[in-house]
């Protein structure tokens, strides 16, 4: 069940008039009611839960939370009103905290035993704002900061204030107050140039600088697709590249000497999705991915992690495993120039084995969890989860058999 928060600028600048006559609160508003129509189109959006969040002190800030039904969000969403100061952080920090409210209760995040990917709530934070300096009592702030303390229990368990399956995204308007005679320029939005830009990106996330009421429309239309069950992962790249091989099935000079140079696919954070199952609607999955240290009786506390595990992958190309009855679980990953660049190597019978620092106790990598593999199609890469050191623990398991991909690429057996 996607959780859809809308945090709302209700700061004194969003009562600024565009060349339409129309204040930027009124905009947002519109934009509201707009995305939950376009996502009516979608028979999925029945489970939807949506919240509403503006820039008030909080507890007043929260206008629809977790007791709140459709009516009253709507009721409230008409009903702001813009005045106060622009206390992003403030606002963002309780949304995160509403959002975070009964995790800790229902275990979903599983401390100390794992991350589970299915054990997820898909939330996307929609931010509409005028993207002007950030005010306070104390004065204007150049830097976007959010309140270090909360008052949610366990929540120093977790290093940053959002979660592996919450993502933000920013509509940050800048629709002019006289009308433009410059030709509008079409293609995709870019990203806007304000303190909020890097807070979507660190959760997964991005911004959108918008201009026109037409380019509003096509955020929207964009922010609909990416309502995804899933979780953001950090990939990287342990180890040296792997080795090119030319035409001639000779090495490959050029490509030899740039493999130090740092490459974009080195290092990705981006969403694995989350598909739930075709019978009961929910994900299912059975192992984790590793915790990245190693459990001491002596410890005082769990040792906080941080939201989006780092899985680091080694480039040597190994042979995919399972066993028969021994289930597995797979993640198809995002669209990234890590998939990108595993797809035109064109190997889909090989694989790369992925890591978590720290998860072992007598290796500072930690033992293998699993393989990123490219489909027998080449049309997208998959994050098989195994059990833990799976290379050594499968042979141990009774009648061992190594499957090539036929077996490795079909679905996970429940």
């Amino acid at each position: 069940m996607p959780i859809l928060l809308f945090l709302i600028d209700t700061s004194a600048s969003m009562n600024q008039r565009t060349d339409l006559g129309t204040s930027y609160l009124d905009i947002a508003k519109g934009a509201v009611e707009l995305f939950l129509k376009l996502r009516a189109r979608d028979p999925a959006s029945r489970g939807d839960r949506y919240m509403l969040v503006t820039y008030d002190e909080p507890p007043y800030c929260i206008k629809a939370g977790w007791k709140e039904n459709h009516a009253t969000f709507m009721s409230e969403l008409k009903n702001l009103q813009a005045s106060g100061l622009t206390t992003l952080g403030q606002a963002l920090r309780s949304s995160f905290d509403l959002l975070n409210l009964n995790r800790l209760i229902s275990g979903i995040d599983n401390y100390g035993q794992g991350r589970n990917p299915f054990f997820l709530e898909p939330s996307i934070l929609i931010t509409i704002t005028d993207g002007n300096k950030l005010t306070s009592t104390a004065g204007i702030q150049e830097e976007l900061h959010l309140p270090l303390n909360s008052p949610l229990p366990g929540s120093e368990l977790t290093k940053e204030p959002f979660r592996w399956d919450q993502r933000l995204f920013a509509l940050v308007l800048r629709l002019p107050g006289l009308a433009s005679t410059e030709p509008e320029q079409l293609g995709s939005v870019p990203s806007d140039e304000s303190a909020i830009t890097q807070m979507c990106e660190v959760t997964g996330g991005r911004s959108y600088c918008v201009k026109t009421q037409r380019m509003l429309n096509q955020c929207l239309e964009s922010l609909v697709q990416k309502v995804q069950s899933g979780v953001v992962i950090h990939f990287e790249k342990t180890g040296p590249d792997p080795l090119s091989i030319g035409d001639d099935g000779f090495m490959d000079s050029v490509r030899l000497s740039n493999s130090y140079a740092v490459q974009p696919w080195h290092s990705c954070h981006k969403l694995i999705y989350v598909r739930p199952n075709s019978k009961t609607g929910v994900p299912v999955g059975h192992w984790p991915i590793p915790e990245s240290f190693w459990p001491d009786q002596n410890l005082p506390s769990l040792p906080p992690r941080t939201s989006h595990p780092v899985v680091r992958f080694s480039c040597v190309d190994c042979e995919p495993m399972v066993i028969d009855k021994l289930p597995f679980d797979k993640y198809e990953l995002e669209p990234s120039p890590l998939t990108q660049y595993i797809l035109e190597r064109k190997s889909p019978h090989t694989c790369w084995q992925v890591f978590v620092t720290s998860s072992g106790k007598y290796n500072e990598l930690g033992y293998p969890f699993g393989y990123l593999k490219a489909s027998m199609t080449l049309t997208c890469v998959n994050l098989f989860v195994m059990p833990y050191n799976y290379p050594v623990l499968l042979p141990i398991l009774g009648g061992f058999q190594e499957q090539w991909i036929h077996g490795a690429d079909t679905e996970p057996q429940r």
